[in-house]
């Protein structure tokens, strides 16, 4: 389960910049994750939960920003809409090449 070591590390960021910026409570963690990541909502809220408690982030809202996938074709350079990782071009039957939609990033703390 991926989702448990992206929880980990969002908590190590998290931590990070408390020591930074001296926050003492996180409400809220938006962050973007791309639909082509295979990264689940639910499983990551769950992980995420377990991985703050005791933390600065315990009780902390995470609030998930999905990034649409694109892929852009390398003979006509016309962008699509990804569902999946492996897409051809409607127009030339080439496959996609990936522009958008694999990246996770934190977009936002809310802190106190």
């Amino acid at each position: 389960m991926h989702e448990l070591s992206l929880a980990e590390s969002l908590l190590q960021i998290i931590e990070e910049q408390a020591g930074r910026q001296h926050f003492k409570r996180v409400r809220q963690v938006v962050l973007a994750v791309g639909r082509l990541t295979c990264v689940e909502p639910w499983a990551l809220e769950f992980c995420f939960a377990l991985s703050v408690a005791g933390t600065v982030a315990e009780g902390a809202d995470l609030k998930i920003v999905p990034i649409e996938g694109r892929g852009r074709c390398p003979t006509c350079l016309k962008e699509e809409v990804l569902e999946e990782l492996c897409q051809v071009c409607a127009q030339c039957r080439v496959p996609l090449e990936v522009v958008a939609g694999l990246e996770i990033r934190l977009q936002e703390l809310i802190v106190e």
